[in-house]
């Protein structure tokens, strides 16, 4: 049986992490250049004057994250969140976030979101989709996955994943349609399951 696992996820997070133009572009140079300790502490510096800036609260919470601190993350997310309940990399973080801590109710609840606001890109289906996957909503889950594919025909991830489903509800064919296509985008776990699964 294929791993139902969150592998990949840290792919979804660098489609959706790029800063904001908007933001403070020192900070999002540092943040560019791998200096995210540097980073944090130019976005603070813009936090102290303006506390409100949603786009410096998101690209710190990203820098955080980058360094492995979930909590301050989650709290700068949430924080620009309360000012811009539309934002579309804050709702997608935060379900990112949420999906890492194990917490799927959460991160369903902000994909959720994310698919409410119009012009939603294929990664909120795709949040969706992985939510409902891990809470074993298999139905509405496979739907979630074609809906990411319809928006982005060339979204790798969300073949595997929409295949690993298939896969477990015994639709063998089906799958390795899917792995392989997969594969084909580049999307490397998918290279493995076509050799273990589609031989």
């Amino acid at each position: 049986m294929i791993k139902h696992s969150i592998l990949g996820l840290c792919l979804c997070a660098a489609l959706f992490s790029g800063c904001s133009e908007k933001g403070d572009s020192k900070g999002d140079t540092l943040f560019k250049q791998g200096q995210y300790q540097e980073a944090i502490e130019v976005y603070s510096d813009r936090l102290k004057t303006k506390p409100k800036d949603v786009e410096a609260l998101y690209s710190r919470g990203r820098a955080y994250e980058e360094v492995g601190d979930l909590a301050k993350a989650k709290k700068d997310f949430e924080a620009g969140f309360k000012q811009d309940d539309k934002n579309l990399k804050l709702l997608l973080a935060l379900s990112n976030l949420y999906q890492k801590e194990g917490n799927h109710e959460r991160s369903l609840l902000y994909a959720e979101y994310a698919t409410a606001v119009p012009g939603a890109p294929a990664m909120a289906y795709f949040m969706k989709a992985r939510a409902l996957h891990q809470l074993g909503n298999t139905e509405e889950a496979m739907k979630e996955y074609t809906a990411a594919i319809d928006q982005d025909k060339e979204f790798g991830q969300a073949y595997y994943y929409r295949g690993v489903l298939k896969y477990a509800t015994k639709k063998q064919r089906s799958a390795c349609t899917d792995f392989k296509k997969s594969a084909s985008l580049g999307y490397a776990a998918a290279e493995a399951a076509v050799e273990k699964y589609c031989q």
